[in-house]
């Protein structure tokens, strides 16, 4: 198995998949998430801010976005270590986003307001997996908000 930790979709195929319908009702986007040691802004602004303080702007304002399209962010955490497998770096944390319907991802993304605060997400992030699920029938669990 390999992996690759990215910021945006690299292959044509990802593109054309997301502006599919996706699965009926809502899913679970997984975000394994690697972040830069500095922040680094696309603009060359000077910051002292690290890749992970970076991107807490970003995933402040985010989670605020995913609540106004009818999502709700599940769990955020760090890493700790690999009891299983192997990959090495490990990525740095781990955050699970419900949202309604796969277009209300796209729909929030391609959002004015999701631009404005994505420079945050570019400048902490090194890279990233985004991997979508759904629920199993009947094993929605009750998430405090």
């Amino acid at each position: 198995m390999q992996f690759r930790n990215d910021l945006y979709p690299t292959e044509a195929w990802q593109m054309e998949a997301m502006r599919e319908a996706g699965p009926a009702g809502p899913i679970v986007m997984v975000n394994l998430l690697k972040f830069k040691e500095k922040a680094s802004y696309e603009d060359n602004r000077e910051t002292a801010l690290s890749g992970k303080q970076a991107y807490a702007i970003y995933g402040a304002a985010v989670a605020q976005l995913i609540r106004a399209h009818g999502g709700r962010v599940l769990f955020a955490g760090d890493v700790n270590f690999l009891m299983l497998g192997m990959a090495d770096p490990l990525w740095d944390e781990v955050a699970l986003a419900e949202y309604p319907a796969r277009a209300d991802l796209v729909r929030m993304a391609m959002s004015e307001e999701y631009q404005k605060i994505a420079v945050h997400r570019t400048a902490g992030l090194a890279g990233q997996l985004n991997i979508e699920t759904t629920w199993k029938s009947g094993l929605r669990p009750v998430v405090s908000p």
